[in-house]
């Protein structure tokens, strides 16, 4: 079956029998237009099938009204989160998104800028992969002066401009609230330290035990990706050491519901014997028992923050370029993963 040939305003001015002209003002809703003949040309644009090309419109007034996004990954709360509040700001301002993912590669990562460069994008918005070995895939955005602003996982020693939160601050006080529940053997589970969030995470846990006159052990630290078969092997991992870590600074929630639930099928009561403190907030959190202390990261205020500031470049109103960093709220929610020293007290009332 053949398609249909597109339905164009010349299509329309020859039905009505008037000036491309007024249909093209027409379907701008110019005023000049009287409200009658913009009727009329509306009705048959729908009863024909017309669409209006906006995007050979914009490209003669070099923009095309879209925000590329490349994220890391697309199955986790805190993305889905970030693309609901860029989302709201970009439609709001008329701004449509177009969205990429790079599956935790550097590759696919560089190939996604690629493709969204010749799109035409207005700007980018990117958070970067695991992998990532160097920025040259975004240099033609620079280039061509199309705006890039970094999220989440950046690298902090360029010139861009990034929004994140405070991680060596988050990494401390989660290690700081174990130590206060009388943790002395603290482990830290967490992903790649060639990214900026992983590194300064692993930075404030040390520092932590450093101000609190605990010796760092590196059998302590393990390394993993973000997935369940992390969670599981972390847990095996902590079960293998003698004597037992009395505590854990996961640095994901979802890995550290797994953990938890591994732990347990083994055996190990959690806080009593382990207490644990995850990282994101994520929904999964609550739905644990005990519930899951965590470290609350707003990706919705984040996605927002992103997005108004992109627009507001776009727009005029700022610069980019005079904000290096923005530091997005964080803090850390006590809940019953961690509270040892409150099911020690229980159990002393017991």
């Amino acid at each position: 079956m053949l398609n249909e040939k597109e339905v164009t305003i010349y299509d329309l001015a020859d039905k009505l029998n008037i000036s491309i002209a007024t249909v093209s003002r027409a379907l701008k809703n110019d005023p000049v237009v009287s409200k009658k003949t913009k009727k009329k040309i509306f009705e048959l644009a729908e009863e024909m099938g017309y669409r209006s090309n906006h995007f050979a419109r914009n490209l003669r007034n070099q923009q095309t009204n879209t925000i590329g996004i490349i994220v890391h990954e697309l199955n986790s709360n805190f993305i889905t989160s970030v693309l609901a509040g860029v989302e709201k700001v970009t439609t709001e301002a008329g701004y449509d998104l177009i969205i990429a993912h790079s599956s935790e590669s550097f590759m696919k990562e560089a190939a996604n800028a690629k493709n969204l460069f010749h799109k035409r994008v207005d700007g980018l918005i990117a958070s970067l992969s695991f992998d990532t070995k160097n920025m040259d895939h975004f240099k033609p955005f620079i280039k061509k002066g199309v705006p890039v602003i970094f999220f989440d996982r950046v690298e902090q020693d360029g010139d861009s401009t990034v929004v994140i939160i405070d991680n060596y601050k988050c990494g401390y006080q989660a290690t700081e609230h174990l130590i206060e529940q009388e943790c002395n053997r603290i482990v830290h589970v967490t992903a790649s330290l060639n990214r900026n969030v992983y590194s300064q995470r692993y930075q404030g846990y040390r520092d932590a035990l450093f101000d609190a006159g605990i010796p760092f052990n590196e059998n302590f630290l393990i390394v993993k990706d973000l997935s369940e078969k992390a969670g599981i092997e972390a847990a095996k991992q902590m079960l293998k050491m003698k004597p037992l870590p009395d505590g854990a600074f996961i640095t994901n929630d979802f890995v550290a519901a797994v953990c938890m639930r591994t732990l347990k099928e083994h055996g190990v009561a959690i806080p009593d014997d382990i207490a644990l403190v995850g990282f994101n907030n994520d929904a999964i959190g609550k739905l644990i028992e005990p519930a899951l202390t965590t470290i609350n990261y707003p990706g919705r205020d984040m996605g927002e923050i992103v997005a108004r500031n992109l627009i507001n470049h776009l727009q005029g109103v700022s610069k980019i370029q005079n904000t290096k960093t923005i530091i997005v709220n964080s803090d850390l929610i006590i809940r019953k993963s961690s509270l040892k020293k409150k099911a020690v007290s229980q159990t002393a009332r017991n």
